[in-house]
């Protein structure tokens, strides 16, 4: 998944599990950034008794990088409190819940949210007491959930506005055939390689299709994010360009409180991390994985080496003998991947584009504020001609597994070695699953859709 069990720690711990980040100027307000940030893999609608939640010894971290170092200068924190109002009963709800302080909500949750400047070392408190809304049970308990979720949407000072809750899932992978040794539905169907099972359909199938994550959103005005306070409208300039990327956090102790539990003590120290999609999941290797989630990006030059040699790279051929064989026979470091992934495209390489954060090698999504959305998005973001998309930022609806797979494959090199030609599969290589009607997505704020409820989960 995009970084749902990219990690063998952080598989045990999906509270802290950062699944996706997205970045991108808000379509509805172009003065403003909308960043969400997603957590707890593949819930399950029907998760009662106990429903998920955000963890409240968790820290969840949103970064932005201004200044090019691949550290943050802006970091929004978020931290959880539970509370429950009825210790008589097992359940999740007595009844209908029909308002944010219902009675009939058994276990419920407020944050806060503190903005750190680490330019200047000030935390500012921004707001606490913040609600989330329940859990999508069903229609019975939740009869009208949509008001529940709007209702938890938070307007703060500084025109700013949150939302944290659990919400549909909007990455979209076939994990079942990607991991089962590249086996591509559509792709492998194509070119007959490996032959097809039989009685298999040979479509794309979303395995995330009916999951359900805990999501963070915060839309922030560009000016309060960007190095020298401006709005910038010219797409050349380093200012335009902010490094995000989400974090976890525990802290590294407990004390015992002597009745059987304990609590949490001690310096915090990071879990998880997320920047690119798929970066920890399919380029680093697995004995480093842990190590990756841990660290900060300015350090990842050490993991450059998976990203200049990737080994999905060099496993396509073999997988799809005859298919690549120029990607086969290419044995140069990856400079478009090494660009992409870890340093931003420069100026020169795309025509009006860049979304370079310097020489620095850190994982982030780069976004490049003062390219506006478009009306029309692709879902192949850049390659498909997209500038608004992903690799600069990352929107909803952007393919990044099929974009990321042709990279990987070669599409990409003529950026940096024009005397490369990609395979002919390289643009037609698919993962198979995106699927336009398939996620609900809003057209205002916090744009990620409404989750899937407990009660009744389509076929």
């Amino acid at each position: 998944m995009s970084s749902h069990r990219e990690a063998p720690s952080i598989a045990k711990d999906p509270v802290a599990d950062s699944t996706d980040a997205y970045a991108f100027v808000t379509p509805n307000s172009p003065g403003t950034v909308t960043i969400i940030a997603n957590y707890l893999p593949a819930e399950l609608p029907a998760g009662g008794p106990n429903f998920y939640e955000f963890g409240d010894d968790v820290l969840y971290e949103i970064n932005i990088d201004n200044d090019r170092d691949g550290l943050a200068e802006i970091t929004y924190q978020f931290t959880f409190t539970n509370a429950i109002t009825n210790t008589t009963t097992f359940l999740y709800n007595t009844g209908p819940i029909l308002s944010l302080d219902s009675p009939n909500w058994n276990r419920r949750q407020t944050y806060t949210v503190t903005r750190v400047d680490h330019r200047t070392g000030a935390s500012s408190l921004v707001a606490s007491g913040l609600t989330c809304p329940p859990c999508f049970v069903g229609r019975r308990s939740t009869p009208d959930y949509d008001s529940l979720a709007a209702a938890a949407v938070h307007s703060l000072p500084g025109g700013v506005q949150v939302f944290a809750g659990q919400r549909a899932d909007a990455f979209f992978v076939d994990l079942g055939s990607i991991f089962d040794l590249g086996a591509l539905r559509p792709f492998q169907s194509a070119h007959a390689v490996p032959i097809p099972l039989p009685g298999i359909s040979n479509e794309g199938v979303d395995t995330l299709r009916h999951s359900n994550v805990h999501t963070i959103a915060i839309q922030v005005p560009i000016g309060s994010l960007t190095s020298d306070g401006t709005v910038p409208s010219d797409p050349m300039s380093a200012v335009s360009v902010l490094g995000i990327w989400t974090a976890a956090s525990r802290q590294k102790g407990s004390v015992l409180d002597g009745q059987g539990g304990h609590t949490e003590a001690g310096p915090w120290v990071q879990v998880s991390r997320l920047g690119n999609p798929l970066f920890n999941e399919v380029i680093v290797a697995m004995d480093h994985k842990d190590h990756w989630n841990a660290v900060t990006p300015d350090q990842d030059s050490q993991f450059a080496q998976y990203v200049a040699q990737p080994e999905l790279a060099k496993l396509l051929p073999v997988l799809y003998p005859n298919v690549f064989p120029n990607l086969k026979a290419y044995t140069k470091d990856r400079a478009d991947l090494l660009a992409i992934l870890l340093t931003g495209i420069p100026a020169g390489i795309v025509p009006g584009f860049q979304n370079s954060t310097g020489s620095v090698q850190a994982d982030m999504l780069r976004l490049n504020v003062a390219i506006p959305p478009t009306s029309n998005p692709n879902r192949l973001g850049l390659v498909g001609g997209d500038a608004a998309g992903f690799p600069n930022g990352r929107r909803l609806m952007d393919d990044v597994v099929t974009i990321e797979l042709r990279a990987i494959a070669g599409l990409t090199i003529p950026l940096v070695d024009p005397s490369f030609t990609p395979d002919a599969a390289a643009s037609a290589i698919e993962d198979g699953t995106f699927n336009p009607t398939e996620r609900i997505q809003l057209d205002a704020f916090p744009f990620i859709g409404p989750p899937h409820s407990g009660y009744r989960v389509p076929a």
